[in-house]
């Protein structure tokens, strides 16, 4: 077993964990669907949350040369993987049935899971940068890697839910195109 895999087996555990975390909640939701309303802003909550940890996981694929096998990779490795986890099973209640409207659920709880998000790529764009080098100044990686920070920053301190919602549009339309723009 290399030290990647070694590394990875923790982290593609936890991402798995949160994976199944948010799709739980999903279904949960789902399930009480004749007595909740979901709403958009939920709904685009988990989807955003979804694709960054897939893409989190994809960029631990791609640094795996990179990766030594130590303590503050491993560790550090830990509380980011443990932040996605935390933040993905905040996005739907444990209980659908005991709210309403899942809308009030998004409200207490969207700063906590976009903010969790935002730090896990800030740490990621960190690890990169110590790791490999920084991602150029070219007008993709302004549009696919560096709109990504402040976007989220407002979607964490807008009080708008059309804002957030444009935030969270944004955000997750970047996933598709990082594919499709070379």
């Amino acid at each position: 077993m290399s030290g990647f895999e070694f590394i990875f087996s923790l982290f593609g555990l936890i991402l798995g964990l949160a994976l199944a975390e948010g799709l739980g909640g999903l279904a949960r939701a789902l399930k009480a669907s004749h007595k909740v309303r979901i709403g958009w802003p939920t709904a685009l909550l988990g989807l955003f949350v979804s694709c960054d940890v897939v893409t989190f996981w994809m960029y631990g694929w791609s640094l795996r040369e990179l990766l030594p096998l130590n303590w503050p990779v491993l560790f550090g490795g830990f509380l980011v993987t443990a932040t996605y986890f935390v933040a993905a099973s905040l996005v739907f209640p444990d209980d659908p049935e005991a709210w309403d409207d899942l809308n009030a659920h998004f409200d207490q709880h969207r700063r906590k899971v976009i903010g969790g998000v935002l730090l896990c790529n800030i740490a990621l764009l960190s690890s990169v940068a110590a790791l490999a080098a920084f991602p150029p100044l070219d007008i993709r990686n302004i549009v696919i890697t560096w709109s990504f920070f402040p976007v989220a920053a407002l979607a964490i301190w807008a009080n708008d839910r059309r804002i957030i919602g444009a935030c969270l549009a944004w955000l997750i339309a970047l996933y598709p195109l990082s594919a499709v723009w070379h």
